[in-house]
């Protein structure tokens, strides 16, 4: 029963905190799936992947080739020949063996890459939720995709897209993007000039027929 008292109060006194408290909620998968660098980085990743996949499945269809060759021809090999052959497909298999757990075990290249190349994208989306909390006066943010079952979300509390905005505005695509595009002012005087150029076309056309006139 005491037990229970402790639960509770230490229940009520969270949500109390948590009421006190201005709460968001966003979704960092989401937002890094519309990162176009990292949509960029993970394709260049998933091309790496797909050649190691690749590299793999060659060794193991010469695996079971050479596996298959020499359980027919074992009964006509003798002494050290039979146990050359064996050890190249011994060695063969322990090969394929080790790229497997090397590049895709727990510890293996693809999680450290997997890693690397999400910690920057991590980083900025950390900065931009700071920046977007600071400013919409936020004392608890949730990510709804770290394991965290949020049943309903009314669309006020959800900042997602404001960080996303706020990402996007800032990154290197966007920035090349804006300063490519002309000046309001570089394009009200390209108009002036074309329509200067149209008025001089216009009066050079109508010189021959005001000289036949006179």
């Amino acid at each position: 029963m005491k037990k229970f008292q402790l639960l509770f109060l230490a229940i009520l006194s969270f949500t109390s905190f948590a009421n006190a408290q201005k709460i968001g909620v966003v979704d960092t998968d989401y937002i890094l799936s519309k990162l176009p660098q990292y949509k960029e980085a993970e394709k260049r990743l998933n091309e790496q992947i797909a050649n190691w996949q690749n590299e793999i499945q060659t060794l193991q269809t010469e695996f079971e080739k050479k596996k298959m060759t020499l359980e027919n021809e074992k009964v006509l090999l003798i002494g050290d020949q039979l146990k050359l052959r064996q050890k190249e497909v011994d060695d063969l298999d322990k090969k394929i063996k080790g790229m497997i757990n090397n590049r895709f075990g727990s510890m293996g290249e693809i999680n450290n890459a997997r890693s690397n190349l999400t910690k920057p994208f991590q980083d900025l989306i950390w900065g931009a939720i700071k920046t977007v909390s600071e400013k919409n006066t936020l004392g608890i943010v949730l990510d709804k995709s770290n394991n965290i079952s949020v049943i309903f979300l009314d669309k006020r509390y959800d900042y997602t897209d404001k960080v996303l905005d706020l990402l996007l505005k800032n990154s290197p695509a966007k920035k090349t993007e804006t300063d490519s595009k002309p000046s309001t002012r570089n394009m009200m005087e390209r108009n002036e000039k074309m329509k200067t150029m149209r008025t001089r076309s216009s009066a050079k056309a109508l010189e021959p027929e005001t000289k036949e006139l006179k």
